[in-house]
């Protein structure tokens, strides 16, 4: 297992020191998923939800997500992101409890001395988040899951992806 960095030799939390890394492209792209009622999902996509175009909000919303992370999260480095991507796509096919549901990936690049993970992670997290308050009042029970981390690249550990681990 790798040794935590965000904590000093005493345990105390810390911010690590990122200065004698060299630039390098980072990319990484995350997922998740809400789960919602069928009838839900039909009025995201046809436009028929009070508070307006939903997944259009929800883009904007993981954008601004991924370039406030550090914000958030108080050991993440300020990024100059060079590019947030956000894709939605329908999970028409019930689940065992017969909710159907909305997928986002989110891709978060850039080119400097630290990891986009958290970014991305972020990003996802945000629009699921943007779609539950835009569509809970007709659907309190949806649910958010599987929010992870599907792939990241560059810097000195390489290229990992989740289906097929380190490379």
């Amino acid at each position: 297992m790798d040794e935590l960095t965000h904590f000093t030799d005493a345990g105390r939390a810390r911010m690590v020191d990122v200065s004698g890394k060299p630039s390098t492209n980072r990319v990484a792209i995350a997922s998740g998923i809400l789960r919602m009622q069928a009838a839900t999902l039909a009025c995201i996509r046809s436009g028929s939800i009070a508070k307006g175009d939903v997944l259009t909000v929800a883009d904007v919303s993981a954008v601004m997500a991924a370039k406030r992370t550090a914000d958030i999260i108080p050991m993440c480095h300020s990024l100059s992101l060079s590019g947030v991507e956000v894709v939605f796509s329908d999970l028409a096919e019930p689940d065992a409890s017969g909710s159907v549901g909305i997928k986002v990936v989110t891709t978060a690049s850039c080119s400097g001395q630290t990891g986009v993970e958290m970014e991305a992670l972020h990003a996802a997290s945000v629009a699921l988040l943007t779609i539950y308050d835009m569509c809970k009042a007709i659907d309190r029970g949806m649910r958010i899951e599987s929010i992870q981390l599907e792939e990241k690249r560059g810097g000195k550990s390489g290229i990992w992806n989740r289906a097929k681990g380190i490379t």
